[in-house]
């Protein structure tokens, strides 16, 4: 919640803010009948994901009914497979693929411990930054590469000395890539967090012997204060002494705190300036949120000072959360505050993010009963109808791509909802993680870069944060060229993945990966666009055809 692009902060019906991260509502000022104070409430009401039950908006759907649909046909297609099954060899299925996935299941859950694990250096070795004993810049970054190039080449090297079948194989790269993301997110963050923590002390020192030509600090302090009561004094005689007058109808689930006056002005301000795409929201647009009460210095009457003041409280600003708990760097480099991260089902590194009071453990067990249950269907489609089809050299190429693409589909979507759903919803209420939109509505994709936007929001968020802003800001890349960019490490990556789990380098998925980068060009055409049914019927058909595809040509050839 530190930083809000006008493209993702939009104005809502009811009155809110819409962030990456859910609604904020910012009320009026008002006076405290306790403390005869002026304050403003600041209300925060999280995301929740599609197919949460909870969630009112999806619960209201006119379409909830298939979803409910499905559910039942894969049940009753499932019951309808084991009874086949069983009057023709004699059990409701075969186990060989249980026996491929559960081979070296002890080393594999070692290993994986020991991955996990390993990611904790990364809390010494940003305290070491925090404490000047290596520059992050840039030092520290070519350290932190170094480190996380020899983490993946060792996991990928250990998968090939344990000889493992394609699912543990898979599993392991994946596990490994994941950890890498977490971990260049946390030293990432907090090494720019140092880096703003010297510039603000170097600007505080400036503004030091700014204010020597002003009487020295005792007196600018006394200036700023005097004008300030000035200024209260205006805003006391334009206020209503009553109630939160002004605020938007706030829905259950929110969580509420009280901050001061000008704190609350500051984030409206800001606030309004990102959901209006005008020239002061682009000068404006990669400033942070002040989450801290402003410098004294910033209603000094002199506009140097005061400009000065208001720098240093913007850099400030950053190096403490927006939350209720009001983290501060670098008190966040503590274990236990690491380990709550990789609690967390994201994988871009925050002070603090939006959380929940409570876990709900009847909802921890319907989304562990959920993933059993769907890890049942998947293993049934798997077994019954991919395996046994897996083509080989001499069978027909379109057959196989006709035999296979339903059943990958159809896996595909259980592999989605596992993931996404019921794992991530699962440790997000574990972890009191309150942003539970992991994915987007994909299935009304009209484009691939709106499918790469929607459907797997943490990583999609991790590019956007870590590759393409990053380059664009580090190697003053434009936009296509950062895109071409971030396009171009991630087919590296699914490449590496099939290498690791097919053994074969073929580059088929890395070639598939970088033409969608003219095909989003195409698509972006007024004519093509204006026609979301045709977009949307040529992505699904691109999504049909691309699994069974790429399991014929890395399998087969």
């Amino acid at each position: 919640m530190s930083k809000l692009p006008p493209s993702m902060t939009t104005r809502t019906d009811s009155g809110g803010f819409a962030t990456p991260e859910g609604t904020i509502y910012v009320s009026k000022p008002f006076r405290s009948k306790s403390s005869k104070k002026l304050r403003a409430m600041i209300s925060f009401a999280p995301r929740q994901s599609h197919f949460d039950i909870n969630n009112e908006s999806s619960g209201a759907n006119e379409f909830r009914g298939f979803f409910t649909l499905f559910w039942i046909s894969m049940f009753i297609f499932t019951v309808s497979t084991y009874i086949k099954s069983f009057e023709t060899s004699g059990s409701a299925l075969n186990l060989r693929f249980a026996a491929m996935f559960s081979r070296d299941a002890i080393t594999l859950a070692i290993s994986d411990a020991g991955l996990v694990s390993a990611t904790a250096l990364c809390v010494p070795f940003a305290k070491a930054v925090s404490k000047g004993w290596i520059r992050y810049y840039w030092t520290g970054v070519i350290l932190q590469h170094t480190l996380q190039t020899l983490a993946l080449v060792s996991a990928i090297s250990w998968t090939f000395n344990r000889q493992w079948p394609w699912v543990q194989s898979g599993f392991f790269t994946l596990h490994t890539l994941v950890m890498i993301m977490k971990v260049h997110s946390y030293m990432t963050v907090n090494g720019h967090l140092q880096y703003v923590s010297e510039m603000s002390q170097a600007l505080l020192d400036d503004l030091r012997k700014a204010t020597a030509s002003a009487g020295g600090w005792e007196q600018a302090v006394r200036d700023a204060q005097a004008h300030r009561a000035e200024l209260d004094a205006l805003t006391t005689r334009s206020t209503e002494e009553s109630t939160p007058s002004g605020t938007p109808a706030i829905p259950e689930g929110t969580s509420t705190s009280y901050v001061d006056v000008p704190t609350a002005a500051a984030l409206r301000q800001r606030l309004v300036a990102v959901s209006q795409p005008s020239a002061t929201s682009t000068q404006s647009e990669d400033k942070p949120v002040s989450s801290t009460r402003p410098h004294i210095l910033v209603d000094h009457p002199n506009e140097g000072i005061s400009a000065m003041a208001r720098d240093y409280s913007e850099l400030e600003g950053e190096l403490s959360s927006s939350g209720p708990y009001r983290v501060t760097y670098p008190n966040n480099l503590t274990m236990k505050n690491f380990a709550v991260y990789q609690l967390i089902p994201t994988l871009v590194y925050e002070l603090e993010y939006p959380r929940t009071e409570r876990i709900r453990p009847l909802y921890v067990f319907e989304k562990t009963v959920a993933t059993f249950g769907t890890f049942a269907l998947l293993y049934t489609m798997t077994e019954s109808f991919i395996l046994p089809l897996t083509p080989t050299a001499g069978e027909s190429f379109f057959r196989a791509l006709l035999d296979l693409s339903l059943p990958f589909m159809i896996a595909y979507l259980l592999l989605f909802y596992i993931i996404f759903e019921c794992i991530c919803n699962g440790f997000a209420e574990l972890s009191y993680f309150a942003d539970r939109q992991f994915y987007e509505d994909w299935w009304n994709s009209t484009s691939w870069d709106e499918f790469s936007r929607k459907w797997n929001k943490p990583v999609h968020t991790f590019l956007l944060h870590h590759v393409y802003a990053s380059t664009m800001a580090s190697y003053k890349l434009s936009r296509g060229a950062a895109m071409f960019v971030t396009f171009l490490l991630s087919a590296c990556v699914h490449e590496l993945v099939m290498v690791v789990v097919t053994k074969k380098f073929r580059m088929y998925i890395f070639l598939l990966q970088l033409i969608q980068i003219p095909l989003i060009i195409i698509c972006r055409l007024p004519f093509i666009k204006r026609n979301k049914l045709m977009g949307n019927v040529v992505f699904w058909l691109g999504l049909y055809a691309g699994f069974p595809l790429l399991c014929v040509a890395y399998v087969a050839y």
